[in-house]
C-alpha cells in the first residue's frame, strides 16, 4: 500500500468517524441499560454498593469501554485502504452489532462474576 496523502487520510478518518461516532451513543446507552437492568432487577442486593466510590469505578469502566470502542479505527482505516473497502462498508453494521453484543456479554460477565457475588457481604 502506498502512503495516503493528507487529503486522503482526512477523508478516510471522516468516513470512519462519520460511521462509528454516530453509533457510539447507542453503544453507551446499551451498556448503561445493562447496568441499570442489573441494579433494578436485583434491587435491594445492590443498595449498599451505591457509593461515591462505586460511581467513580463505574465512570472508569465506562471510559475503558469507550477506549475499547475506539479501537475500531485501527481496523477500519486500513481496511478502507484495501481492496476490501466496498465489502467492509457493507458489513460495518453487522460488525457494530457483534462488537456491541460482545460488550454486553462482557458487561454481564463482569457484573455477574466480579460484582454481584461481593455486593451485600
Amino acid at each position: 500500500m502506498n502512503e495516503p496523502r493528507a487529503g486522503q487520510m482526512r477523508e478516510l478518518l471522516r468516513d470512519a468517524a462519520g460511521y462509528w461516532e454516530r453509533r457510539r451513543t447507542l453503544f453507551n446507552l446499551t451498556l448503561a441499560a445493562v447496568v441499570l437492568a442489573w441494579v433494578g432487577l436485583t434491587w435491594p442486593h445492590f443498595r449498599d454498593a451505591l457509593t461515591p466510590r462505586s460511581f467513580f469505578l463505574l465512570l472508569i469502566l465506562a471510559l475503558a469501554a469507550n477506549a475499547c470502542y475506539s479501537l475500531v479505527y485501527l481496523v477500519d482505516i486500513p481496511i478502507q485502504r484495501s481492496s476490501f473497502a466496498s465489502s467492509w462498508r457493507r458489513i460495518r453494521r453487522p460488525v457494530w452489532l457483534l462488537v456491541t453484543a460482545l460488550a454486553i456479554l462482557a458487561t454481564n460477565y463482569w457484573i455477574a462474576a466480579g460484582v454481584y457475588p461481593y455486593v451485600g457481604q
